[in-house]
């Protein structure tokens, strides 16, 4: 089973090799989808001035010694290659992938992958800010390990330092039970901003705080378990966010900052010993090579800050060591906001320095743009604070189910389906966009059934579903053959075979939007299939099989790019 874009890719390298010599034969064909054949071969303008020849004369020494089986070729233009495939065998090659469990999604050799992803704070409410690093990461987790990845995720919580001091003291003034029940409720940040007025306005408060964090860092049995009170009910609020989302994170998965404490000394005697970090201005500093501030002068990252304590960056470079020497990473994923881009740069660049990061491991930061509100600024309340998670996720839902209010469900079905289309809308409007990208936030836009949407996606899966049950045939039992003898039979079969290459970009590339762009094309070349080939009612049971088959192939591949995706779809819409 074979992506049409990678056979046409080997097939012009061999050519280039034949007509020019093995020296050419790794080049890039260049090869993209074309209005006026299947694909299109640019290979040869640019390879013309190194070759010193017209380009059109390039192209068709290539065309000559093209394998020509399958397919036919015809240079046009200034030198383009104009590549279309035999029908027959894009039938075969569908009718294989109806076959075959994976549906043409390939499996490379295994790597071990971490992604880095949500990342809340505890003792803070979930923000729509904590949206994105979740859905994307959730999303590169579940391809790379439909790809066959051991994938290892890891929910880097904000869950150690001096504002535990404050919280701590600020539970003890309130009462545990108090406390917890804001905790466990998602009221975090009224618990921590009262906490914080006081810090700000008591200095008694303030003083007691202060003396709390050494007990805490120390080691105090009762201090660490009313931080553990803090943590668990944290993590309380924290599931039931990631139930409601539909993401795959679990307490398993956490990894928090308190985690990676007893390794901060170690760390700095590490880079000190080793000559990667030194001392200036009393603290002890990384100067990874070409970063420099304003002043011309290198930029340092401060691992141990002069009064001997440790920052995000410390962290950070101990969760790189341990994630390779411990977890032997293979790659990394940093799912974190884009505003962070100059802190990892330099962390990445230490960790190179001090030999963590080496040639067989990969350290990316997946940036994360920012959501906007109607306005073009940061989507807040109108008071201008962040908008909390769970009222967003809850409002989605509200406004689903008035989508489908009339179309004729009890109250349980209505409420199901509204949770599946509100999450669905949601998640789909935020990984549709390129993840650096910044998105508006818009209800009305992310609900329609029409358009790039989750919606849509939702309907036209479920819309084929209904073929098969009017018809009393299990999508499962149809297995071809498939024949194409209308032009729409043709471009949906052609469409299908992309879906694996497509699969295997989005873990290549940590960009979930193509495979959300190919699901959209594909949701609409079946549509216009659909309109043009009856299935149930085909004149020949020939064609109604070999539709029926298009249909199921079709119902596969959208159910498993959903999933992926992390959406959920309603057997009914």
């Amino acid at each position: 089973m074979t992506d049409p874009q990678l056979v046409l890719t080997e097939r012009v390298q061999q050519a280039l090799g034949s007509a020019f010599g093995p020296e050419h034969a790794t080049e890039d064909p260049l090869i993209r989808p074309s209005q006026f054949a299947d694909y299109q071969a640019n290979v040869a303008l640019s390879l013309a001035k190194r070759l010193r020849r017209a380009p059109r004369e390039v192209a068709q020494t290539i065309a000559d010694h093209l394998d020509t089986a399958d397919l036919s070729v015809e240079v046009s233009g200034p030198g383009f290659l104009n590549l279309t495939l035999r029908d027959g065998w894009i039938a075969e090659q569908a009718a294989r992938r109806l076959l075959d469990e994976r549906i043409g999604v390939p499996q490379p050799a295994p790597q071990t992958v971490i992604v880095d992803y949500s990342a809340p704070n505890a003792a803070k409410e979930m923000h729509v800010g904590h949206l994105r690093t979740t859905i994307v990461g959730d999303t590169l987790a579940r391809t790379h390990e439909h790809l066959g990845n051991q994938v290892i995720r890891q929910n880097h919580l904000g869950d150690w330092g001096t504002q535990f001091g404050m919280l701590i003291e600020h539970l003890l003034d309130i009462g545990e039970e108090a406390a917890l029940g804001m905790l466990a409720a998602g009221d975090g940040n009224a618990f921590y901003q009262a906490a914080r007025h006081k810090f700000d306005n008591d200095p008694e408060f303030q003083q007691r705080s202060r003396r709390r964090v050494p007990l805490l860092q120390g080691g105090d049995p009762e201090t660490l378990r009313l931080w553990r009170e803090f943590i668990e009910y944290s993590n309380r609020y924290f599931r039931k966010v990631y139930r409601t989302l539909g993401v795959t994170l679990t307490d398993d998965d956490i990894a928090g900052e308190s985690m990676y404490n007893p390794m901060l000394p170690d760390v700095c005697d590490e880079l000190e010993r080793t000559g990667v970090a030194e001392i200036s201005e009393g603290a002890l500093c990384v100067f990874p090579p070409g970063f420099k501030g304003r002043d011309d002068q290198p930029l340092p990252l401060i691992v141990r800050k002069s009064d001997g304590g440790y920052g995000y960056a410390t962290t950070d470079l101990a969760a790189i060591r341990y994630r390779v020497r411990d977890l032997k990473a293979d790659r990394i994923l940093y799912v974190v906001g884009a505003t962070q881009s100059l802190h990892f740069q330099m962390v990445f660049a230490a960790a190179r320095t001090a030999g963590w990061l080496h040639d067989d491991v990969k350290a990316e930061h997946v940036q994360i743009g920012s959501v906007l509100g109607s306005d073009g600024k940061m989507f807040k309340t109108r008071s201008g604070e962040s908008i909390k998670l769970t009222d967003l996720l809850d409002e989605a839902v509200v406004r689903a189910e008035a989508v489908i209010a009339d179309r004729g469900y009890d109250a349980e079905a209505r409420r199901q389906i509204a949770r599946q289309v509100g999450m669905g809308a949601v998640k789909y409007a935020d990984l549709s966009v390129s993840h650096d990208s910044e998105y508006v936030f818009d209800f009305d836009r992310m609900l329609a059934l029409t358009g790039n949407t989750g919606p849509y996606l939702q309907y036209a899966t479920a819309r084929i579903r209904s073929i098969f049950r009017n018809g009393a045939v299990e999508p499962e039992s149809v297995t071809g053959p498939i024949t194409l003898g209308h032009p729409a039979e043709r471009a949906l079969a052609l469409q299908l075979l992309g879906f694996g290459s497509v699969v295997a970009a989005v873990a290549q590339l940590s960009e979930p939007h193509r495979l959300c762009n190919y699901l959209f094309d594909l949701a609409q070349t079946f549509t216009s299939f659909y309109e043009s080939c009856p299935v149930l009612k085909a004149e020949e049971e020939s064609v109604r099989e070999s539709r029926l088959a298009l249909s199921a192939l079709t119902l596969r591949v959208l159910l498993r790019g959903l999933d992926l995706l992390g959406i959920e779809v309603p057997e009914r819409m």
